[in-house]
């Protein structure tokens, strides 16, 4: 049976977009999955504005940091405060990617687009809970993830396994290989601080691409992990030009063959580590894995099964195109079920209401502490998992009474005496209940009106 273009158009807006905005329902309900599949480009996803500076940009600054904080250190100096420098830094470049991003998500007409790319920023998680990583998750969204979210997944692996950020969020730019010439060397001296590290190859499999049913063992781990060796950044020391960028390090790659999930992989320096990662990406574990996530993210917390296998072969089928995996997910009946089955992270909550009332944050304050207080903190997940996809995460009822209060306040800064009846149209469109309607027009004020609709069950899920 064909869904009614309103309710298609409210569907489209709200469970692949991030919300409607004054206007939008109307512009897109003669051909909602059109709408979708036209966001779907070769391009990749768009940049917020400001860009970040380059992740190697951003390295040498906090290696300048670095030594203005040992310099004032050394010289006694009583008005450096290394944590209000810290601060400042953290405040002037994590904080203005972070505004750029919810500039671009509360504005932009291709929040099918913005969404898509928001899901692969959190599957392959870079958090901004280590220091040296903080100031570039930015420009390793805007690097790694942007520009591959429509291309073949290999090449999106690849770009994120390798970037800066993932190599020193997951501590790979130290690791070595037990019987490396650099292990060897640094035996000798005396001085050897670091071995090998299996946190990349671990999430790498557990978490990016086959998952953790796909039957690897330890061992497996351990293998690729040393296929990984030498993966690593110019060290803060190094010239300006390899300060900061990806840098493969023959000195620190264990030596020989390798044995991964029943695949043999010869001796080959940094081709071994790039063989293992083509050969994941086309694993139809991985395939199940990521249609998987997909369907988890954009439909339920328990998807349909038909609608994970048509994922699954579309990606099998195309070599790991996303941009086919998208179009499956748009054209999917599955997909387009009336049932909003997924309820909003704070993030998207927030987002979805900036939208709605017509406006866009301008400073950081007015983000970064009501995420904090929902427990979203930004750029900031508590683990290389990500955020967690389930609703019974983020509807605690103290969770809930924070949206209230949060939606409250927005009202009273935004209404500028606009019709709340008129804004929950354009909102949620046929999804708009009676009940719903009936309480926004009996509300005493105008304020009150936008926050009973914020608070609706119909806007808070998707």
């Amino acid at each position: 049976m064909a869904l009614d273009k309103n309710l298609a158009a409210a569907i489209a807006a709200t469970r692949f977009g991030l919300g409607a905005r004054p206007g939008q329902l109307e512009r897109i309900a003669a051909d909602p999955r059109g709408w979708l599949s036209s966001q779907i480009t070769a391009a990749g996803a768009d940049q917020p504005q400001p860009a970040p500076q380059s992740s190697q940009a951003r390295l040498l600054e906090f290696r300048a940091f670095q030594r203005q904080r040992q310099q004032a250190k050394a010289a006694g100096d009583p008005k450096s405060d290394p944590v209000k420098m810290v601060a400042k830094l953290l405040r002037r470049e994590t904080g203005g990617d972070f505004l750029a991003r919810v500039g671009l998500a509360t504005t932009t007409d291709a929040d099918f687009r913005e969404r898509w790319a928001l899901f692969w920023c959190n599957h392959f998680t870079v958090s901004a809970t280590k220091l040296q990583t903080a100031t570039i998750v930015g420009p390793f969204e805007a690097e790694a993830i942007r520009p591959n979210v429509f291309g073949p997944f290999e090449h999106l692996l690849v770009a994120s396994t390798s970037h800066p950020a993932m190599l020193l969020y997951l501590d790979q730019a130290q690791s070595i290989g037990p019987d490396s010439r650099a292990a060897m060397f640094l035996d000798r001296r005396g001085k050897r601080k670091a071995g090998l590290n299996e946190n990349l190859a671990r999430e790498a499999m557990e978490l990016h691409t086959v998952g953790v049913g796909a039957g690897y063992t330890q061992a497996d781990v351990t293998e690729f992990a040393r296929a990984l060796t030498g993966w690593s950044i110019g060290g803060l020391k190094a010239p300006d030009d390899i300060a900061g960028r990806f840098l493969f390090r023959p000195g620190a790659h264990e030596p020989g063959v390798r044995t991964i999930m029943g695949r043999r992989y010869p001796q080959g320096g940094m081709q071994q580590g790039l063989a293992v990662l083509k050969d994941l990406a086309a694993s139809p574990h991985t395939a199940h894995h990521l249609g998987f996530e997909i369907a988890r993210h954009f439909v339920a917390d328990d998807p349909p099964p038909t609608l994970v296998a048509k994922l699954e072969r579309t990606y099998l089928d195309t070599g790991g195109d996303l941009g086919d995996v998208a179009r499956t997910l748009v054209a999917a009946p599955e997909a387009w079920q009336p049932a909003q089955r997924k309820f909003k992270t704070p993030y998207e909550f927030l987002v979805s209401s900036w939208r709605a009332a017509s406006v866009s944050p301008q400073s950081l304050r007015e983000v970064a502490p009501v995420l904090n207080g929902m427990g979203q903190r930004p750029f900031s997940a508590p683990s290389p998992k990500g955020w967690p996809e389930a609703g019974e995460t983020w509807c605690a009822p103290d969770a809930v009474i924070k949206r209230v209060v949060w939606s409250e306040q927005l009202a009273a800064r935004s209404m500028r005496g606009r019709d709340p009846n008129e804004l929950a149209r354009e909102a949620l469109g046929a999804r708009l209940t009676p009940l719903v309607a009936k309480t926004i027009s009996r509300a005493e004020t105008r304020e009150e009106g936008l926050a009973i609709l914020l608070m609706s069950p119909e806007f808070q899920r998707r």
